[in-house]
């Protein structure tokens, strides 16, 4: 049951993520009040004491704290934009995905109207809300993240990022970056097993294993990054690594899978090799990665 001596929130937008963020907060026993464009979505709360609003503007001057989960930024702005009179004075908390940029954007927007601004990424999926195993990370208003934390904490645990407003979106999608990377990995695999007929369940507490035996990677890279030294500790350089990787291609022509989930990599791989740093580990690579502005 809501508590009337803790923070009240509202929640905008009731889709998968955002109605596990408004069962969170009322877990937490915070009042909490909910918006959503279809209506519907709202009535699971409502039985759970959750306050349905009938508008935006509504559900924002409900609460001194505000927590966006749309679609997308510009769904985002257009809600706002429809309860743009009860913004003043408010925290506004916004956990929709999205870019550095566009965080900064609505950071510079929101502060024209009077508003404390909190950008965010989720670092979990609806389940996982509110459980040990979520994390959020937060930017923006360091007097709107250490005011309102133990309402944050409702969620998972609170990483806050400093003050400029895109600095948890660049985090949320680095990690995103490291995630897929490593599912698309997975996915190829199971698809090469898979070509002989063997059952991926069979085969992946082997993958776990490897996977996690190469998980020390990430500190290694990260010391030969940091140092711009990519030649750190090198076990296997970069053009053993190139030459094997044809491997790659040959295996999925006789099984009939394709490698284009790996491709990208190994030209890559190749031109490092050929501009001379084949002694390197394949971390130098991220050196083609950057774009000239």
């Amino acid at each position: 049951m809501p508590d009337g001596n803790k923070t009240g929130v509202t929640v905008l937008g009731l889709g998968a993520m955002g109605t596990a963020l408004a069962e969170a907060f009322l877990a937490g026993g915070h009042p909490t009040t909910v918006w959503n464009r279809s209506a519907g979505k709202a009535e699971g709360l409502a039985a759970k004491g959750a306050v349905v609003a009938g508008t935006p503007a509504e559900a924002i001057a409900a609460n001194g704290v505000v927590v966006a989960c749309l679609f997308d930024a510009r769904s985002v702005r257009e809600v706002l934009e429809a309860g743009a009179e009860s913004l003043p004075g408010r925290v506004l908390v916004n956990l929709t995905n999205g870019t550095p940029g566009e965080a900064r954007e609505l950071a510079a927007w929101v502060t024209e109207h009077d508003v404390e601004f909190l950008d965010g990424g989720i670092m979990a999926v609806p389940p996982m809300i509110g459980s040990p195993a979520a994390f959020v990370l937060y930017s923006g208003s360091r007097n709107a993240f250490e005011a309102n934390k133990e309402l944050f904490d409702s969620l998972g645990e609170s990483l806050y990022y400093g003050t400029d407003p895109g600095l948890a979106a660049l985090h949320d999608l680095a990690l995103l970056s490291g995630m897929y990377g490593m599912f698309v990995g997975v996915i190829q695999a199971f698809a090469l097993i898979g070509s002989e007929g063997s059952e991926a369940r069979s085969f992946a507490p082997l993958l776990k294993r490897w996977i996690t035996s190469m998980s020390g990677f990430i500190d290694g890279a990260a010391e030969q990054i940091d140092k711009r030294d990519y030649t750190i500790g090198v076990v296997s350089n970069l053009a053993m690594q190139a030459g094997a990787g044809d491997a790659f291609a040959k295996v999925g022509e006789e099984q009939g899978i394709s490698a284009e989930l790996l491709a990208p990599l190994r030209p890559l791989m190749l031109r490092r090799v050929a501009d001379g740093y084949g002694h390197e580990d394949l971390t130098g690579i991220i050196e083609l990665l950057k774009i000239k502005k």
